[in-house]
């Protein structure tokens, strides 16, 4: 792998590896306190220094030790990344442009609460108990003392990382391809380098829904009005509430907390009834397709909502899960039957509001379009369609909501098959447009880099001047 492609990985990392450590300091690189050695005395009664830590480059006001870069490279490994051509000087490099985002961030007054960063360590410290079993555990895993000691790091390190995306966000929100400048991306890549497509499916799928009985609504209702007149007239905790009640698994453990602006990725509904509250007010119980809930403001800071909310869903008995189960055979059979085709039963029959009216058609996500390349497939969804012959269509797959909302059945059939191909304007003109913008957008951070690194403090240790950095970090 060149220079380039190297360079190229390293901008698309993730920003901040998830336990890389964020160091920050107010004080020039001269005025920080000397690398920390000691003195070894051997049978001759000579002394030698061994370095265990030291400071590697300072961006602003953000310092990167030389164990942040070990550390930053251990976290790869321990993800599965390849690191076999990533160097320590671009490794530096990478963490150092992570640094000028967060500075910058700061400077122009992008801001990130301390309830986003919060929420977000609660929400991997939850995984991560999920994955080793408990606190104590992951406590040992990661060498910590103490859970004030971890949170701390995990506090430093989301905001890092937060601030840094938003300043990305911010240096390419604006930036669009127009049709011309798609064509001329394609028409500047020589023929030897045309990209090459890989395998492509377009899958369709009718979805059935479990009804719950109107029963079932009613007593999660009712439920949910009686805690809120707990709360108004008798003074109880909604926080209480919230840990006692609430099947949100992302804010239960936190009385039912969430901070949000108009913008925060939640359902409409419940963004609806939360902008149309004020300070102190608690909902009516509303219906999502998570369930029911009750939404309490807490605190209105100007367009940002401090709120706590309990969710409830109601039992889905095992009869309608059945029933929708029977209702999607009989579906199927009469497709196979030729009475009517799939894209009529998707329009006549499916529950998926987002896929009925296209004949069921699934967008992939990753760009809207039609077309599911096999090598990037989510690996659920590729496992339910990869032995579907043509013309053929599966028997119904019963499958959980990943958002936390009931379960539902689907059955699948693969609409279209394209093959390997070299890229064809015409028939791959999305995937083009992409590669387009994100090269523009490549442009635009390197252009945004070079200024930025001009006006901004930086010094770098002189063990690494000498690295072949792709940005101007020694300024030279």
């Amino acid at each position: 792998m060149n220079k380039e492609i190297t360079k190229i990985l390293l901008l698309l990392m993730t920003t901040c590896t998830f336990f890389s450590q964020a160091q920050e300091s107010e004080e020039p690189v001269e005025a920080i306190a000397q690398e920390a050695v000691v003195t070894e005395v051997d049978t001759a009664n000579s002394f030698q220094k061994i370095k265990l830590d030291g400071i590697a480059a300072v961006v602003g006001d953000y310092v990167i030790l030389d164990s942040d870069i070990e550390k930053t490279l251990i976290d790869l490994r321990s993800q599965g990344a390849s690191t076999e051509d990533i160097t320590h000087c671009s490794l530096l490099g990478k963490l150092m442009e992570d640094r000028l985002y967060a500075h910058q961030a700061v400077q122009d007054s992008i801001l990130v609460s301390d309830d986003e960063v919060n929420a977000t360590s609660d929400r991997q410290i939850q995984q991560l108990i999920q994955q080793v079993g408990s606190m104590e555990k992951v406590l040992q895993f990661y060498k910590k003392e103490s859970v004030e000691d971890f949170r701390e790091e995990l506090y430093n390190i989301n905001k890092l990382r937060m601030l840094s995306e938003k300043m990305q966000q911010k240096i390419v929100s604006d930036i669009k391809v127009t049709p011309e400048e798609v064509r001329q991306f394609f028409r500047n890549i020589p023929e030897d380098e045309k990209p090459v497509f890989g395998a492509e499916l377009e899958i369709s799928q009718i979805v059935k829904m479990p009804k719950i009985p109107e029963e079932e609504k009613q007593k999660v209702i009712n439920k949910l009005r009686e805690i809120k007149a707990d709360v108004e007239d008798n003074d109880a905790s909604f926080s209480v509430k919230a840990i006692l009640y609430s099947q949100d698994p992302g804010s239960k453990s936190k009385g039912g907390f969430y901070s949000m602006t108009r913008q925060t990725p939640f359902v409409k509904e419940f963004k609806d009834v939360a902008f149309s509250l004020q300070e102190g007010e608690i909902s009516e119980p509303f219906e999502t397709v998570f369930g029911y809930h009750i939404i309490f403001i807490e605190k209105i800071r100007g367009q940002e909502l401090d709120l706590r909310h309990i969710l409830i869903q109601p039992e889905i008995p095992q009869s309608a899960i059945d029933a929708a189960k029977i209702e999607l055979d009989t579906i199927r059979k009469h497709v196979l039957e030729g009475k009517y085709t799939f894209a009529e039963a998707a329009l006549n029959f499916s529950d998926e509001k987002e896929t009925k009216f296209d004949g069921g058609l699934l967008r992939n996500p990753i760009n809207f379009d039609s077309r599911f390349e096999l090598t990037k497939m989510d690996p659920t969804l590729y496992n339910q369609v990869r032995n579907l012959k043509d013309g053929e269509i599966s028997y119904p797959l019963l499958e959980a909501d990943p958002r936390g909302g009931p379960p539902k059945y689907k059955i699948l059939k693969v609409t279209n098959r394209y093959d390997e191909h070299e890229a064809d304007f015409a028939k791959d003109y999305l995937k083009i447009q992409e590669l387009a913008l994100r090269e523009k957008q490549y442009k635009a951070i390197q252009e945004w880099m070079e200024e930025h690194i001009k006006d901004t403090y930086v010094s770098v240790n002189a063990a690494n001047k000498s690295c072949d950095f792709a940005n101007n970090w020694v300024k030279k």
